[in-house]
């Protein structure tokens, strides 16, 4: 599935993660989360549970 990359660095930066900036830089416009799954885990992010995560939107999240 592809995710934008503002709704994960959205998320990221909610949570207060120190590599939200890095993360900004390295991912792509979109993520797909089979593609890009060894990337999302170097900044500590599951594929499955970020859909679970961003897949609803962000909203309740926050």
């Amino acid at each position: 599935m592809n995710i934008d990359k503002s709704q994960i660095i959205e998320l990221l930066r909610s949570q207060g993660h120190p590599q939200a900036d890095q993360a900004e830089q390295e991912l792509p416009d979109q993520v797909d989360t089979d593609q890009h799954a060894d990337l999302l885990a170097k900044f500590g992010l599951n594929p499955q549970e970020l859909l679970g995560k961003v897949g609803g939107g962000l909203g309740g999240l926050l």
